[in-house]
This record gives C-alpha cells, structure tokens and sequence, in this order.
C-alpha cells in the first residue's frame, strides 16, 4: 500500500534538506483540528527563532504519538536511526548519572522531532559545549487558583525591576498556559546551585516587596490566592517550554516572546501555531538581542548570603532530587510532627 508520507523542503544554515513526515493527517489538536503536517510547516515557518531561542542547549521532547489527549512521554537522548543532523551531548543529571542528551542545531532537527510526535521542546538553560554552567537566570510565574494571567503581570513588571537593581537586562514570554516566564541572560560561569540560590534571593526579594501577590512557599497548601515563584525551575535537568515551543493545551496555544510594552496588553491565548508565524513576520523576535548583555548573579548571590545570615536556609527541592544539604524536610507542612 502506497505511504501517505510527505516530504518537507526545510531551509536551514547549511542549505535545505529533505525532511520526510508520516501520518501527516495525524490529528494531534483534536478542538482546532492541528495535524501533525500542520505542526511540521510551523516549524518549519518559525525555524530560525525558534533554533536561536532553544538549539546548542541539552533538549528533552515532549512527545505524544496519539496527540495531546493520548499518553504522552519525555525522550532526552536521539534514537537510534536519527539523521546526521541531530547530535548529542553528555549531561550530569541530579542523581550524578551521566547520559547523552539530543541538541539541535537546525530547523530540520526540529522538524525531525514533530516527525517523531513532539508537541512540546524543553531546553536547558545552559549551552552544549558548557552544560554545567547555565548562561540563562530562568523564573516561572505560575498563578495559583484563584488568580490567572492579569495577576502575574504586576508581578513580572516588580521582577524586571528587581533583575535591573541587581544588573540584569530580563526578557519575557508567555508560558503557554496562565503563566508567565522571565529569563535574564548571564555570563555561565557559575553551576546550577549556584543559579539556584540567585533565583530564590530574587524570589524572596520580589515577595518582601510583594507580599499579597506573590509566594515562594513549595507547598501548595500555603500558597493562597497568589503567584507562585517557582525556583525550582532552575534545577539541573529542570525545564520550561522553550520560546515558540507548542503546549499540548486544546487551543494549541505557543509559549511566545514578547515586548515588555505589550505585556499588559497581551491576551495569552492569542499566541497559537495559527498566529505565531505571521507575528514574528510583522513584529520580529523580541528576544533577537536577549545575549548581547550578558550579566552576573554576584549581587544575587548576596543577597542570598544576607538572607541566610538572617536566618532564611535552603528551600525544598523537588521530589526526584536526592537529599541536599541544608535542606528542609520534604514533610507537608500539615502532615508534619510537631513536638507536643
């Protein structure tokens, strides 16, 4: 029986190659009805940003052979019989274990990966050829029940300010989803502790100036009505949806970068597979220049030291990660035992 495959054309750096797509009428979308073709020509259609925002960095797919309402899985490292074109990297994951993980250099890389039902792209947030020193300060605003979006942009605009005091330039885009993330580039040469500590002094200074709006609290159930300041997200093998990366959400929804002038003004849900490619024609890549300024977390890093001194310690880690030290126990807080 003849295939029904279809052959992509995808321009890239070193020439067009030739991207074969089966089961391009694969329904990945089922409400606006995306196919797996579909998603492949977006790609193709956003190609240059989307490898500037997330190639040369450690990558795991988010893939779902069925689409987005069927079982999903993460693959980090190429399968065997990828092309040429798609590399890997060695990486240390939390556990100390050392394994390959794929990087992509090209759009047809990423083409390759929807023709292996990827939906959705998590990059690391440091480069390839550095994969233990982030040159990227990541922070996730995750609104809590009880708030959405419109509550995560004071937030975000207080965070930018915080980020300026300490000399860091901060770009944004969307989640996707509810939320918002802010990324601050920065010179890699301090590792993933190290960032981590950064983020959870900015977070805790954002919540000082911000106390009714925003927490750092881990668990859920002292969080309230407000924006979550998730640090964790600037663990070692701990990613976000990368710039103009799909969500797996029903509208197809993409996670993309905006101007900070029009963040309040932006409406999350417009940004889809549909509309992405005609904004980035119009409007261009608003993080086109993200790593011309590099900063330091060296404030930072202060900041966190001063904290310690008056007496704030390490915070939770996530619930994969081994036992780190200085941490407080991973006991919720209302399952705890308190000496009687």
């Amino acid at each position: 029986m003849a295939s029904d495959a279809v052959v992509l054309t995808v321009p890239g750096p070193l020439g067009e190659r030739e991207v074969r797509i089966s089961s391009p009428g694969r329904i990945l979308w089922p409400e606006p009805g995306i196919t797996k073709l579909d998603l492949a020509k977006y790609i193709v259609a956003v190609g240059e940003p989307f490898v500037w925002a997330n190639g040369d960095r450690p990558l795991s797919l988010q893939r779902f052979p069925d689409g987005i309402d069927g079982e999903q899985f993460f693959s980090k490292n190429p399968p065997k019989g990828a092309p040429g074109f798609v590399r890997s990297v060695m990486v240390v994951y939390p556990s100390a274990r050392s394994h390959p993980q794929l990087v992509i250099d090209e759009p047809a890389a990423a083409v390759w990966a929807v023709q292996m039902n990827t939906v959705v792209f998590h990059p690391w947030p440091s480069r390839a050829e550095n994969t233990d020193n982030p040159d990227q300060l990541r922070i996730d605003l995750d609104p809590q029940p009880g708030t959405d979006f419109d509550d995560a942009i004071p937030a975000a605009i207080e965070l930018r300010a915080v980020l300026a005091e300490v000399g860091l330039d901060a770009f944004i885009k969307t989640s996707g989803n509810r939320g918002l993330h802010v990324f601050a580039p920065i010179e890699p040469v301090r590792e993933f502790l190290d960032v981590r500590h950064a983020v959870i002094a900015a977070a805790r200074e954002l919540e000082r100036r911000m106390p009714t709006a925003v927490t750092t609290a881990w668990w859920k159930e002292e969080r309230g009505e407000r924006v979550f300041v998730d640090f964790n997200q600037a663990n070692r093998d701990r990613t976000m949806a990368g710039a103009y990366s799909p969500r797996a959400l029903p509208h197809a929804s993409v996670s993309c970068p905006i101007e900070w002038d029009e963040l309040e003004t932006t409406n999350p849900k417009n940004f889809t597979i549909a509309t992405v490619p005609e904004r980035l024609r119009s409007v261009g890549d608003p993080w086109e220049r993200m790593n011309e300024k590099p900063g330091t977390i060296d404030r930072l890093l202060e900041w966190w030291t001063r904290d310690l001194e008056n007496g704030l310690g390490e915070m939770p880690f996530p619930p994969d990660y081994p036992k780190m030290p200085g941490e407080p126990p991973r006991v919720q807080p209302s399952r705890a035992r308190h000496p009687g």
